[in-house]
């Protein structure tokens, strides 16, 4: 059986005919963003990982993205929705987040969510899955970050307490010191992370910044996540909590300027907690051209220890910051691609980004 494959612009090599079925047959999630599947018989087209009824191999043929799928007038899935980023935020959570953010103290329960038309074991399960934690507990930590900021810019305690919308100093004090591990007072003498979550066409992502810049952003599905929580934890000795930062919006933006193809360098100020060696990888990194690709011997001799490879490695390994900091432009020194935490589907997909935009 001949596929109709030529409507891919194969320039990776990597994605074959049987490569791309045997993804859609298993529901491979790795390759979202990089191929979409259309269903001839029904004419929706899919994103790799639908879920919906498996199509006969005869039936099938792909598409390098939905655009192209929609030019030749197939419709997008119902089940899978490929017109919506991976990862996207539903619109009903998107408007919660906002309405929160703009009022902390405004406590929103189950029943507030039905007077608002949505249903709560909805946004429970969204919460559970896209933060580990449900949309009550969410609210009241946005709400203790508010007050830890009020805090440290003045507020008396009390005032932060009833402004983000507790009825009672020692529940506020209880709750505060629960989340943060310090007492209220203290908020002026310590620091609090504050992290976000974006959507990129690879998936979701965590930010996390400080005081001076971004000290984390990677993938939420990345094994090593928990772990890096913990280092930036321990070293700043501080509580990472959902809220405003001044560094995540330029941050949203040039991320997203650079998923279109428009932007080849960031300026976002960073914070890279970690031994010397280590800086000194993570800053060698940085100066790997958008578009190109080193191998670890290479970074070794950059560094000027040739015998540094493994170390190089692991310390490539240890990057919390995907993207800005491009670990996923170092190779093998056969040109086979090794090592990347968000996963290889996804350092093949930044690297052919940025090929097609050189």
């Amino acid at each position: 059986m001949v596929f109709l494959i030529k409507k891919i612009n194969m320039n990776n090599l990597f994605l074959t005919e049987d490569v791309m079925l045997n993804a859609f047959q298993n529901r491979d999630r790795q390759f979202e963003g990089q191929f979409i599947i259309a269903v001839k018989t029904t004419g929706i087209f899919c994103r790799p990982g639908c879920t919906a009824r498996m199509p006969k191999k005869e039936n099938v043929e792909f598409f390098d993205s939905a655009k192209s799928a929609m030019s030749n007038g197939y419709r997008p899935c119902k089940v899978c929705k490929p017109l919506e980023k991976s990862g996207e935020v539903p619109g009903e959570i998107r408007t919660l987040l906002t309405d929160i953010e703009k009022n902390p103290s405004e406590k929103i329960t189950d029943y507030g969510l039905v007077k608002k038309g949505i249903e709560p074991s909805r946004v429970r399960r969204w919460f559970l899955k896209n933060h580990g934690i449900t949309f009550q507990a969410y609210q009241r930590l946005l709400r203790i970050n508010n007050a830890f900021n009020n805090i440290k810019n003045g507020d008396k305690v009390i005032e932060a307490a009833f402004e983000n919308g507790y009825d009672s100093l020692s529940g506020f004090q209880h709750s505060f010191k629960k989340a943060t591990s310090i007492n209220p007072k203290d908020s002026v003498i310590n620091d609090c992370l504050t992290y976000t979550r974006f959507t990129t066409p690879l998936g979701p992502m965590m930010a996390v910044a400080g005081e001076e810049g971004i000290c984390l952003f990677d993938f939420t599905d990345r094994r090593m996540l928990e772990t890096e929580l913990k280092q930036i934890q321990n070293h700043f000795k501080s509580s990472i909590l959902p809220g405003k930062s001044k560094f995540f919006e330029p941050l949203k933006k040039q991320i997203d300027e650079y998923f279109e193809g428009k932007r080849k360098s960031f300026d976002i100020p960073l914070v890279t907690p970690g031994t010397k060696f280590q800086n000194e990888v993570w800053k060698v990194l940085q100066t790997i051209p958008y578009g190109e690709t080193r191998s670890y011997k290479k970074q070794a001799i950059a560094l000027g220890n040739v015998k540094a490879v493994r170390a190089v490695a692991n310390a490539n390994g240890d990057n919390r910051i995907s993207i800005i900091i491009p670990c996923h432009r170092v190779i093998g020194e056969d040109g086979k691609l090794v090592g990347y935490g968000g996963g290889l589907w996804r350092k093949q997909w930044l690297l052919n980004l940025e090929k097609r935009n050189y």
